[in-house]
Protein backbone atom coordinates (compact mmCIF):
# COMPACT_ATOMS: atom_id res chain seq x y z
CA UNK A 1 0.00 0.00 0.00
CA UNK A 2 1.89 3.27 -1.04
CA UNK A 3 1.63 6.20 1.71
CA UNK A 4 -0.16 9.48 1.28
CA UNK A 5 3.39 11.22 1.14
CA UNK A 6 1.23 14.72 1.21
CA UNK A 7 -0.70 14.25 4.01
CA UNK A 8 2.05 14.61 6.49
CA UNK A 9 2.43 17.61 8.23
CA UNK A 10 5.84 19.54 8.13
CA UNK A 11 7.28 21.92 10.84
CA UNK A 12 10.48 24.48 10.21
CA UNK A 13 12.42 26.29 12.78
CA UNK A 14 13.01 29.59 11.79
CA UNK A 15 10.53 31.72 9.68
CA UNK A 16 12.71 34.12 8.17
CA UNK A 17 12.74 34.52 4.15
CA UNK A 18 14.03 30.97 3.70
CA UNK A 19 11.34 29.36 5.46
CA UNK A 20 8.55 31.68 3.89
CA UNK A 21 9.41 30.72 0.20
CA UNK A 22 9.91 26.78 1.59
CA UNK A 23 6.53 27.24 2.84
CA UNK A 24 5.15 29.09 -0.39
CA UNK A 25 6.40 25.70 -2.13
CA UNK A 26 5.18 23.24 0.71
CA UNK A 27 1.46 24.91 0.13
CA UNK A 28 1.51 23.82 -3.70
CA UNK A 29 2.02 20.34 -2.79
CA UNK A 30 -0.97 20.68 -0.22
CA UNK A 31 1.11 20.37 2.72
CA UNK A 32 0.22 21.54 6.39
CA UNK A 33 3.00 23.93 7.74
CA UNK A 34 3.66 24.89 11.29
CA UNK A 35 6.77 27.20 12.26
CA UNK A 36 8.68 27.90 15.50
CA UNK A 37 10.30 31.33 15.79
CA UNK A 38 10.55 33.98 18.14
CA UNK A 39 8.88 36.80 15.92
CA UNK A 40 4.83 37.19 15.76
CA UNK A 41 5.36 39.23 12.13
CA UNK A 42 8.45 37.01 11.27
CA UNK A 43 8.35 36.90 6.88
CA UNK A 44 7.02 33.21 7.26
CA UNK A 45 3.72 33.88 9.37
CA UNK A 46 1.94 35.52 6.54
CA UNK A 47 2.20 31.61 4.57
CA UNK A 48 2.02 29.27 8.00
CA UNK A 49 -1.05 27.66 8.85
CA UNK A 50 0.14 27.42 12.98
CA UNK A 51 3.33 29.84 14.06
CA UNK A 52 4.62 28.86 18.03
CA UNK A 53 6.19 31.92 19.08
CA UNK A 54 9.63 30.95 20.73
CA UNK A 55 13.26 30.73 20.70
CA UNK A 56 15.05 28.20 18.23
CA UNK A 57 16.96 26.88 21.93
CA UNK A 58 13.58 26.43 23.76
CA UNK A 59 13.35 22.43 24.10
CA UNK A 60 10.11 22.84 24.91
CA UNK A 61 9.24 24.79 21.63
CA UNK A 62 10.63 22.48 19.65
CA UNK A 63 8.78 19.55 21.44
CA UNK A 64 5.79 21.30 20.61
CA UNK A 65 6.77 22.01 17.28
CA UNK A 66 7.39 18.16 16.84
CA UNK A 67 4.23 17.22 18.48
CA UNK A 68 2.28 19.16 15.46
CA UNK A 69 4.37 17.62 12.95
CA UNK A 70 5.12 14.51 10.56
CA UNK A 71 8.39 15.40 10.17
CA UNK A 72 10.64 18.87 11.71
CA UNK A 73 13.10 20.99 9.24
CA UNK A 74 14.83 24.14 9.85
CA UNK A 75 15.90 26.99 7.94
CA UNK A 76 19.01 28.40 10.65
CA UNK A 77 21.81 26.59 11.80
CA UNK A 78 21.58 28.36 15.28
CA UNK A 79 19.36 26.40 16.88
CA UNK A 80 19.21 23.12 19.57
CA UNK A 81 20.46 20.17 18.73
CA UNK A 82 19.94 17.91 21.92
CA UNK A 83 16.06 18.32 21.60
CA UNK A 84 15.98 17.77 18.00
CA UNK A 85 18.35 14.16 18.74
CA UNK A 86 15.76 13.55 21.42
CA UNK A 87 13.01 14.04 19.63
CA UNK A 88 14.29 11.85 16.38
CA UNK A 89 15.10 8.78 18.89
CA UNK A 90 11.59 8.85 19.90
CA UNK A 91 10.87 8.44 16.27
CA UNK A 92 10.04 11.51 14.60
CA UNK A 93 11.84 11.99 11.03
CA UNK A 94 13.84 15.27 11.28
CA UNK A 95 15.69 16.15 8.19
CA UNK A 96 18.72 17.07 7.55
CA UNK A 97 19.96 15.09 10.52
CA UNK A 98 20.23 16.53 14.18
CA UNK A 99 23.87 14.77 13.64
CA UNK A 100 24.89 16.41 10.98
CA UNK A 101 23.70 19.68 11.77
CA UNK A 102 25.56 19.12 15.51
CA UNK A 103 28.98 18.69 13.42
CA UNK A 104 28.45 21.27 10.66
CA UNK A 105 27.41 23.88 13.35
CA UNK A 106 31.06 23.87 14.28
CA UNK A 107 33.27 25.10 12.02
CA UNK A 108 36.30 23.24 13.48
CA UNK A 109 34.30 19.67 13.71
CA UNK A 110 33.09 20.49 10.36
CA UNK A 111 36.76 20.69 8.92
CA UNK A 112 37.89 18.37 10.73
CA UNK A 113 35.27 15.66 8.77
CA UNK A 114 36.12 17.33 5.86
CA UNK A 115 39.72 16.61 6.27
CA UNK A 116 39.56 13.27 7.40
CA UNK A 117 37.27 12.41 4.27
CA UNK A 118 40.11 13.67 1.88
CA UNK A 119 37.71 16.45 0.47
CA UNK A 120 39.98 19.85 0.11
CA UNK A 121 40.03 22.72 2.67
CA UNK A 122 41.86 25.74 3.72
CA UNK A 123 44.54 24.61 6.53
CA UNK A 124 43.47 25.01 9.47
CA UNK A 125 43.79 25.11 13.65
CA UNK A 126 42.11 24.86 17.16
CA UNK A 127 43.25 27.68 18.87
CA UNK A 128 42.35 28.54 22.47
CA UNK A 129 44.72 31.88 23.53
CA UNK A 130 45.98 34.72 22.68
CA UNK A 131 49.57 33.10 22.01
CA UNK A 132 48.10 29.75 20.52
CA UNK A 133 47.25 32.38 17.74
CA UNK A 134 50.37 33.60 17.33
CA UNK A 135 51.73 29.88 17.11
CA UNK A 136 49.22 29.47 14.40
CA UNK A 137 49.08 32.37 12.35
CA UNK A 138 53.17 31.81 11.88
CA UNK A 139 52.65 27.53 11.38
CA UNK A 140 49.94 28.64 8.07
CA UNK A 141 51.59 31.87 7.67
CA UNK A 142 49.82 35.27 7.42
CA UNK A 143 47.58 36.01 5.98
CA UNK A 144 45.11 34.47 7.96
CA UNK A 145 41.86 34.71 9.51
CA UNK A 146 40.47 34.25 13.27
CA UNK A 147 37.04 32.59 13.30
CA UNK A 148 34.40 32.01 15.96
CA UNK A 149 33.53 27.97 15.53
CA UNK A 150 30.07 28.79 16.27
CA UNK A 151 27.34 31.32 15.57
CA UNK A 152 28.90 33.01 12.85
CA UNK A 153 26.95 34.37 9.57
CA UNK A 154 27.41 36.77 7.25
CA UNK A 155 30.94 38.16 8.17
CA UNK A 156 30.07 38.28 11.67
CA UNK A 157 32.44 36.04 14.02
CA UNK A 158 35.44 36.51 11.70
CA UNK A 159 38.34 38.55 11.95
CA UNK A 160 41.22 39.01 9.09
CA UNK A 161 44.52 38.68 10.28
CA UNK A 162 46.98 40.44 7.72
CA UNK A 163 50.28 40.49 10.35
CA UNK A 164 51.26 39.99 13.88
CA UNK A 165 50.29 43.14 15.09
CA UNK A 166 46.61 42.53 14.23
CA UNK A 167 47.03 39.67 16.12
CA UNK A 168 45.72 41.15 19.35
CA UNK A 169 42.53 43.04 18.31
CA UNK A 170 41.39 40.62 16.01
CA UNK A 171 41.56 38.32 19.39
CA UNK A 172 39.62 40.54 21.52
CA UNK A 173 37.16 41.21 18.73
CA UNK A 174 36.10 37.49 18.48
CA UNK A 175 35.90 37.39 22.48
CA UNK A 176 39.47 37.29 23.91
CA UNK A 177 38.41 33.69 23.92
CA UNK A 178 35.40 33.12 25.49
CA UNK A 179 33.54 31.73 22.86
CA UNK A 180 35.67 28.40 21.10
CA UNK A 181 38.20 29.72 18.22
CA UNK A 182 39.87 28.26 15.16
CA UNK A 183 41.89 29.54 12.50
CA UNK A 184 42.69 29.30 8.83
CA UNK A 185 44.94 29.98 5.94
CA UNK A 186 43.20 32.71 3.94
CA UNK A 187 42.90 31.56 0.83
CA UNK A 188 43.97 33.47 -2.32
CA UNK A 189 40.99 32.50 -4.41
CA UNK A 190 40.14 33.51 -8.35
CA UNK A 191 36.57 33.26 -7.55
CA UNK A 192 33.82 31.88 -4.75
CA UNK A 193 31.37 29.79 -6.37
CA UNK A 194 28.53 27.61 -4.59
CA UNK A 195 26.88 24.58 -5.99
CA UNK A 196 23.41 23.00 -4.27
CA UNK A 197 22.74 19.36 -4.13
CA UNK A 198 19.99 17.30 -2.57
CA UNK A 199 19.46 14.13 -1.45
CA UNK A 200 16.28 12.31 -1.35
CA UNK A 201 15.61 9.78 1.66
CA UNK A 202 16.25 7.14 -0.79
CA UNK A 203 19.76 8.07 -1.65
CA UNK A 204 19.01 9.87 -4.60
CA UNK A 205 20.89 12.69 -5.45
CA UNK A 206 20.15 15.78 -7.54
CA UNK A 207 23.06 18.61 -8.09
CA UNK A 208 22.42 22.22 -9.34
CA UNK A 209 24.55 24.01 -11.74
CA UNK A 210 27.69 25.93 -10.61
CA UNK A 211 27.54 29.99 -9.71
CA UNK A 212 29.25 32.37 -8.81
CA UNK A 213 29.11 34.29 -6.19
CA UNK A 214 29.89 38.41 -5.62
CA UNK A 215 30.34 39.11 -2.01
CA UNK A 216 30.53 43.08 -0.44
CA UNK A 217 31.88 43.13 3.16
CA UNK A 218 31.26 39.68 3.54
CA UNK A 219 27.72 39.42 2.06
CA UNK A 220 26.39 38.15 -0.63
CA UNK A 221 25.51 40.63 -3.33
CA UNK A 222 25.24 38.87 -6.36
CA UNK A 223 24.80 34.95 -7.77
CA UNK A 224 25.89 34.46 -12.11
CA UNK A 225 24.50 31.32 -13.03
CA UNK A 226 26.15 29.53 -15.15
CA UNK A 227 29.32 30.03 -13.08
CA UNK A 228 32.42 31.53 -15.42
CA UNK A 229 34.11 27.87 -15.00
CA UNK A 230 35.76 25.32 -17.20
CA UNK A 231 34.62 21.38 -17.10
CA UNK A 232 37.66 20.77 -14.89
CA UNK A 233 36.74 23.00 -12.15
CA UNK A 234 32.98 21.99 -12.47
CA UNK A 235 33.79 18.51 -12.47
CA UNK A 236 35.59 19.08 -9.03
CA UNK A 237 32.68 21.10 -7.79
CA UNK A 238 30.44 17.90 -8.29
CA UNK A 239 32.09 15.45 -6.96
CA UNK A 240 32.79 17.52 -3.90
CA UNK A 241 28.82 18.08 -4.03
CA UNK A 242 28.23 14.43 -3.82
CA UNK A 243 30.73 12.90 -1.61
CA UNK A 244 29.61 15.58 1.16
CA UNK A 245 26.15 14.19 1.11
CA UNK A 246 27.91 11.03 1.37
CA UNK A 247 30.13 11.78 4.28
CA UNK A 248 27.16 13.74 6.20
CA UNK A 249 24.23 11.34 5.34
CA UNK A 250 22.75 14.70 3.74
CA UNK A 251 18.76 14.42 3.34
CA UNK A 252 17.23 17.98 1.94
CA UNK A 253 19.25 20.41 0.35
CA UNK A 254 22.61 21.36 1.57
CA UNK A 255 24.59 24.59 -0.05
CA UNK A 256 28.54 23.58 -0.56
CA UNK A 257 30.53 27.16 -0.97
CA UNK A 258 33.87 26.73 -2.64
CA UNK A 259 36.59 28.48 -3.37
CA UNK A 260 38.21 28.41 -6.50
CA UNK A 261 42.10 29.17 -7.11
CA UNK A 262 44.47 30.34 -10.07
CA UNK A 263 46.01 26.86 -10.57
CA UNK A 264 41.87 25.40 -10.40
CA UNK A 265 42.11 23.77 -6.96
CA UNK A 266 38.25 23.66 -5.52
CA UNK A 267 38.60 23.97 -1.80
CA UNK A 268 35.13 23.90 0.48
CA UNK A 269 34.62 26.91 2.75
CA UNK A 270 31.75 26.25 4.33
CA UNK A 271 28.63 23.83 4.43
CA UNK A 272 24.74 25.05 5.33
CA UNK A 273 22.45 22.10 5.63
CA UNK A 274 19.35 24.35 4.40
CA UNK A 275 18.33 26.07 1.24
CA UNK A 276 20.70 29.03 0.48
CA UNK A 277 21.04 32.57 -0.07
CA UNK A 278 23.34 31.84 -3.14
CA UNK A 279 20.48 28.97 -4.41
CA UNK A 280 17.40 31.73 -4.42
CA UNK A 281 18.01 32.35 -8.62
CA UNK A 282 16.46 28.46 -9.24
CA UNK A 283 13.26 30.09 -8.42
CA UNK A 284 12.84 30.78 -11.36
CA UNK A 285 16.33 29.21 -13.24
CA UNK A 286 15.34 25.89 -12.75
CA UNK A 287 13.22 23.51 -12.95
CA UNK A 288 12.93 23.05 -9.76
CA UNK A 289 13.24 25.06 -6.88
CA UNK A 290 15.85 24.29 -4.41
CA UNK A 291 12.61 25.43 -1.74
CA UNK A 292 10.65 22.52 -3.62
CA UNK A 293 12.89 19.91 -3.73
CA UNK A 294 13.94 20.44 -0.03
CA UNK A 295 10.29 20.00 0.72
CA UNK A 296 10.25 16.94 -2.03
CA UNK A 297 13.32 15.16 -0.03
CA UNK A 298 12.01 15.39 3.65
CA UNK A 299 9.05 14.08 2.58
CA UNK A 300 10.26 11.01 0.41
CA UNK A 301 8.71 12.45 -3.16
CA UNK A 302 11.12 12.37 -5.84
CA UNK A 303 13.56 14.70 -6.47
CA UNK A 304 12.84 17.74 -9.50
CA UNK A 305 14.72 18.54 -12.68
CA UNK A 306 18.00 20.83 -11.67
CA UNK A 307 18.48 21.86 -15.54
CA UNK A 308 18.76 25.51 -15.62
CA UNK A 309 16.60 27.09 -18.21
CA UNK A 310 18.00 30.00 -18.84
CA UNK A 311 21.16 32.36 -17.83
CA UNK A 312 20.02 33.36 -14.29
CA UNK A 313 21.85 36.39 -11.71
CA UNK A 314 20.10 36.71 -8.53
CA UNK A 315 21.23 40.20 -6.42
CA UNK A 316 19.88 40.75 -3.17
CA UNK A 317 18.04 43.75 -1.86
CA UNK A 318 19.62 44.95 1.47
CA UNK A 319 18.59 47.97 3.75
CA UNK A 320 20.72 51.25 3.11
CA UNK A 321 23.26 52.48 5.17
CA UNK A 322 21.38 54.73 7.21
CA UNK A 323 18.23 54.28 7.04
CA UNK A 324 16.43 51.85 10.35
CA UNK A 325 12.97 52.19 10.67
CA UNK A 326 9.72 51.19 8.71
CA UNK A 327 10.98 49.67 5.53
CA UNK A 328 10.24 51.75 1.64
CA UNK A 329 11.35 49.84 -1.20
CA UNK A 330 12.13 53.17 -3.60
CA UNK A 331 12.09 52.77 -7.25
CA UNK A 332 9.87 49.56 -8.21
CA UNK A 333 7.89 51.21 -10.91
CA UNK A 334 11.16 51.20 -13.19
CA UNK A 335 12.59 48.11 -11.48
CA UNK A 336 9.57 45.94 -12.36
CA UNK A 337 9.64 46.93 -16.15
CA UNK A 338 12.88 45.32 -16.74
CA UNK A 339 13.14 42.05 -19.22
CA UNK A 340 13.28 38.89 -17.27
CA UNK A 341 12.56 40.62 -14.03
CA UNK A 342 11.45 38.78 -10.72
CA UNK A 343 11.16 40.76 -7.60
CA UNK A 344 11.05 39.11 -4.03
CA UNK A 345 10.17 41.21 -0.78
CA UNK A 346 10.70 39.02 2.28
CA UNK A 347 8.25 41.21 4.53
CA UNK A 348 9.95 42.57 6.72
CA UNK A 349 8.43 45.64 8.44
CA UNK A 350 11.93 46.90 9.62
CA UNK A 351 14.72 47.83 7.31
CA UNK A 352 18.22 48.11 8.77
CA UNK A 353 21.87 48.81 7.42
CA UNK A 354 22.77 45.69 5.52
CA UNK A 355 19.65 43.37 6.39
CA UNK A 356 18.22 41.07 3.82
CA UNK A 357 15.08 42.62 2.99
CA UNK A 358 14.98 40.86 -0.11
CA UNK A 359 16.29 39.64 -3.65
CA UNK A 360 15.15 39.41 -7.63
CA UNK A 361 16.37 37.84 -10.24
CA UNK A 362 16.84 38.51 -13.65
CA UNK A 363 16.89 35.67 -16.66
CA UNK A 364 18.08 36.03 -20.04
CA UNK A 365 19.33 34.27 -23.03
CA UNK A 366 22.60 35.24 -22.00
CA UNK A 367 24.42 35.93 -19.03
CA UNK A 368 25.89 38.85 -20.12
CA UNK A 369 22.53 40.84 -20.62
CA UNK A 370 21.17 39.17 -17.44
CA UNK A 371 24.25 40.95 -15.16
CA UNK A 372 23.80 43.95 -17.56
CA UNK A 373 20.31 43.99 -16.72
CA UNK A 374 20.38 43.16 -13.23
CA UNK A 375 23.27 45.97 -12.50
CA UNK A 376 20.91 47.97 -13.70
CA UNK A 377 17.88 47.27 -11.43
CA UNK A 378 20.35 46.98 -8.57
CA UNK A 379 20.66 50.63 -8.64
CA UNK A 380 17.12 50.92 -9.36
CA UNK A 381 15.70 49.77 -6.18
CA UNK A 382 16.85 51.15 -2.95
CA UNK A 383 15.38 50.01 0.92
CA UNK A 384 14.96 52.94 2.48
CA UNK A 385 12.50 53.66 5.73
CA UNK A 386 9.17 55.25 4.79
CA UNK A 387 9.48 58.33 7.07
CA UNK A 388 12.65 59.32 4.54
CA UNK A 389 10.73 58.49 1.67
CA UNK A 390 7.85 60.58 3.11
Amino acid sequence: MEIDNLQKRIGIIGGGQLGKMMIQEAKKLGFYVVILDPTPGCPAHSVADEHIVGDFKDADKIQALAARCDVVTYEIEHIATQPLLEIEEAGKEVYPTPKSLLTIQDKYTQKKVLQEHNVPVAPFLQIETEAELARAANTLGYPVILKTRTGGYDGRGNAAIQSKEQLSSAYEALGSGKIPLMVEKMIDFEMETSILVCRGKNADIKVYPVGNNVHKDNILIETIVPADINQTVGDKAMTIAKRVMEIFDGVGMFCIELFVTADERVLVNEIAPRPHNSGHYTIEGCVTSQFEQHIRAITGLPLGDTTLIRPTVMMNLLGEPGHTGVAFYSGLQEALQADGMNLHIYGKQLTSPKRKMGHFTITATDINTARQTAHHVYKTIKVITREEAE
